[in-house]
């Protein structure tokens, strides 16, 4: 079982009228949600924690994790309302206004975490800027650090930081303590001022996943580099790179599980290449179409 425990909100996609007029479409998005997502459609058994609203649009995402085969019971519901986040699409890349201010998803609090029972734990996202929900994620991950398995995503979105010494803290203090850290070159610049990966091969961490585009994925550890090639995607006129991160997370984590070695004690025996592998088809998938809509086991 993997818990993902991070935000859960709704992507505002920009579209067309018939009239030929600017609109928006409501989707049911947020990174680790969309890891969640992508999990479940793989088939692996996996959990979402999260601050969720009784409104009109949490019931879209209810509904939409349960339709993926994620279990929503450890989430925490309220009625304050949904996080809302705008999207420009500027060539196929996404760029996000967000709508934050005391949200369900905001103001879940160390008060809210779950009984745990999964045997790995996800983290990332802009779940991880924000106060209270912050502070909540991370109480989580360094209470169940030293006894599962944890991956952390940080998934930088600088707009969005506010206090950037508290987020830099807070996310080198999860780092230090994941076994396994997913960054992206661009987002491992703007935390370390340079894509040298191996620097964070320091305290818990063993594995570290380096996805680069175009150019695929380097895994790095102790004993060296391994690189991955992306796999080809079939992109059409529509298609974007909403959720093509998040989908990769939840290949590799699905590629470990279908292995058995969602443990700390396994990972040192795992197929790393053939779980990145795992990722970087599912989220080839991903970018094939529109918005965040990671593929089924079946369509692998």
């Amino acid at each position: 079982m993997i818990l993902c425990a991070g935000e859960a909100l709704i992507d505002m996609l920009p579209r067309k009228t018939e009239a030929g007029g600017d609109a928006f479409e409501p989707v049911a998005g947020g990174a680790v949600m969309n890891t969640a997502v992508a999990l479940g459609r793989l088939g692996a058994d996996v959990q979402f924690f999260s601050g969720l609203s009784n409104d009109l649009f949490g019931d879209v995402i209810k509904a939409h994790l349960e339709a993926s085969k994620v279990d929503v019971s450890p989430a925490n519901f309220s009625d304050d309302p949904t996080t809302l986040a705008f999207v420009k699409l500027v060539n196929g890349q996404a760029y996000y206004a967000f709508y934050d201010e005391n949200t369900a998803g905001r103001l879940l609090s160390e008060a809210d975490l779950p009984e745990v029972t999964a045997d790995a734990l996800f983290f990332g996202g802009i779940s991880l800027v924000v106060e209270l929900c912050a502070k909540a994620y991370e109480a989580l991950m360094l209470q169940e650090a030293p006894n599962r398995l944890t991956m952390i995503d940080p998934n930088v979105r600088p707009s969005f930081i506010k206090d950037e010494t508290a987020y830099r803290d807070r996310i080198q203090r999860m780092m230090a303590a994941a076994d396994i850290i997913k960054t992206s070159d661009e987002d491992l610049e703007w935390l370390v001022g340079n894509t040298d990966a191996t620097q964070l091969l320091s305290g818990d961490t063993r594995v570290i996943l380096l996805t680069k585009g175009a150019e695929g994925v380097s895994i790095v550890t102790k004993d060296g580099v391994e690189d991955v090639p992306a796999a080809q995607a079939n992109i059409t006129e529509g298609s974007d790179t909403i959720g093509a991160g998040d989908t990769f997370n939840a290949g590799f984590l699905a590629g470990l599980d279908r292995q058995g070695c969602l443990s700390k004690e396994r990972l040192a025996g795992a197929d790393l290449a053939a779980a990145t592998a795992l990722g970087a088809k599912a989220a080839a998938i991903t970018v094939s179409r529109a918005g965040a809509n990671p593929p089924w086991a079946d369509e692998l």
